[in-house]
């Protein structure tokens, strides 16, 4: 008889756990809404592309961040983070919440997989009791003055889209080797919702009267 899979449950972060996007938010928090419009101005050209959908929203991401964050202290914006994380807690859905303790209270490994960054991030999923975050992550290197400083750049690919599943496959290995519940909302989940065995689409969001 062959053994049982174990079961793992993915989760998305925006607009499946939380009820709205937390990036923006956050580089408000961090550099201030003068600086984050004057970064969205800058970029008008890829900004239209990412609304009229013909340009990729991580290209759009990627060069915000790299005129926000490059050359910045490191340990200065991630020291923001756990403070932010704590602040989201009026923005989690609570029939996520519930879904991933059920998740936790069955045994199975719980995965947050998430294109926003983890500056924050991991402290969300340390705080929610998830075993791995999957996200994406700002490059850096050391300062001349030693401390280490933002390069501006990600530290790999933005994590969504079919970047999602590499991830997950890196960590786990053979996907069919798994029983997977993947939760999301968005075409940047469609890769990891069709790779899984129970795929659940925007399941937390209340249906209107």
């Amino acid at each position: 008889m062959p053994a049982a899979r174990r079961v793992v449950a993915v989760f998305d972060f925006d607009g499946t756990v939380t009820d709205r996007d937390t990036l923006v938010p956050f580089l408000v928090a961090a550099f201030g809404r003068r600086r984050v419009a004057a970064a969205f101005a800058a970029q008008p050209l890829a900004f239209a592309g990412t609304l009229l959908r013909v340009l990729p929203i991580d290209a759009f991401k990627r060069r915000v961040l790299r005129r926000l964050v490059a050359d910045m202290p490191a340990p200065r914006l991630r020291a923001l983070g756990p403070a932010y994380a704590r602040g989201l807690a009026s923005r989690l859905r609570p029939g996520a919440l519930e879904r991933i303790a059920w998740h936790r209270a069955q045994g199975h490994l719980l995965v947050l997989a998430s294109a926003t960054l983890d500056v924050y991030l991991d402290h969300v999923g340390a705080q929610l009791g998830f075993d791995h975050v999957l996200c994406t992550r700002l490059a850096s290197r050391p300062g001349a003055d030693g401390v280490e400083r933002l390069t501006g750049a990600l530290a790999g690919r933005d994590c969504t889209g079919p970047e999602k599943l590499r991830r997950l496959a890196a960590l786990l290995g053979d996907l069919r080797a798994h029983e997977l519940h993947a939760y999301g909302d968005s075409a940047g989940d469609r890769e990891l919702l069709a790779a899984a065995d129970h795929a659940h689409f925007r399941p937390f969001r209340r249906a209107r009267a």
